[in-house]
């Protein structure tokens, strides 16, 4: 396949929503502006009234949408079909691109971001391909992330996977079955979080290459962590716990698992001495989520 060929190639955008309006509006909007535009956006919609039809509505746009409803169904409903990780599953079964993107609903995209990214695939020859949260400076926030460019090894996936900058071969989604809906933002287990490091993880158990470069960045709202109210103290012990399940289940080792619990427990320690107690907070609430999410992770190892 010449150069020219490779590049006649279609994205498909996957973007799980639930109870979200002018987000998507301005995501749509950065898509937009892309100056890559053979991309499709399938959004995966599960509310449960007509906000995102109404936003369709309102403005129309120059590249395929695809609307598909499937309200979230709780785990107290007895099949518990819920979580951006079910959702994008049902939203990839539509998509017609060869590469699958998962932007969430709430970031937005550079106007160069998809034609670096397909540039990317096509130059270094990856499967997977994944960058970072970045504001609008181009400072990473919302994690700790690799500075510099690299083919991404096991041990790396924390460091250089966020669900929203995660492109993938659609034949290597597919050869995986796609998300694990069991792990991630909603669903209905206790682990809410690193649904892209457990699918990048069994990508590269199976064969797939995956390479990460910084120079791919996307914008999202910073997590602000100076305030803990109690939701948001549920909602960071979720991550925590989702975060160790994954990298104990997959049998990253224990050193590896103690070295997130030690920065924890020091960042509660440091903020706690410097009479920060929204930030302490935010620390001992991630480290009762990393130790209960390593107990859940090795028995299900």
């Amino acid at each position: 396949m010449s150069g020219k060929e490779k590049m006649a190639v279609r994205m498909s955008l996957v973007m799980a929503t639930l109870g979200r309006s002018k987000e998507i509006a301005l995501m749509l909007d950065s898509l937009e502006a892309q100056t890559f535009k053979d991309f499709d956006v399938i959004i995966v919609d599960q509310n449960g009234d007509n906000r995102v039809a109404d936003l369709l509505a309102a403005k129309p746009r120059p590249f395929p949408i695809q609307h598909v409803r499937a309200p979230a169904r709780p785990a107290d409903s007895g099949d518990g079909k819920a979580g951006a990780s079910w959702a994008r599953n049902i939203g990839a079964k539509h998509a017609t691109g060869d590469i699958l993107g998962f932007p969430d609903d709430d970031c937005t995209y550079p106007s160069w971001f998809l034609d670096k990214v397909l540039q990317t695939f096509v130059k270094i020859g990856a499967d997977v391909v994944n960058g970072r949260a970045a504001d609008e400076t181009g400072r990473s926030i919302n994690g700790r992330f690799a500075e510099r460019a690299r083919w991404m090894g096991r041990k790396d996936v924390f460091n250089t996977v966020i669900e929203w900058v995660f492109f993938c071969k659609r034949d290597a989604f597919e050869a995986v079955s796609g998300y694990n809906e069991k792990v991630g933002a909603g669903a209905p287990s206790p682990w809410q979080s690193c649904e892209g490091p457990e699918i990048v993880l069994r990508l590269m158990d199976k064969g797939y290459r995956a390479y990460y470069d910084p120079g791919i960045y996307a914008h999202h709202p910073e997590l602000i962590v100076d305030t803990m109210d109690a939701r948001m103290q549920q909602k960071v012990r979720g991550y925590g716990r989702g975060m160790v399940y994954v990298l104990a289940k997959r049998n990253l080792g224990l050193f590896y698992s103690m070295n997130y619990m030690m920065r924890s427990l020091g960042g509660f320690l440091v903020y706690k001495a410097k009479g920060q107690q929204g930030r302490a907070t935010y620390y001992l609430n991630t480290l009762k989520g990393r130790i209960e999410g390593y107990r859940d992770g090795r028995k299900a190892a």
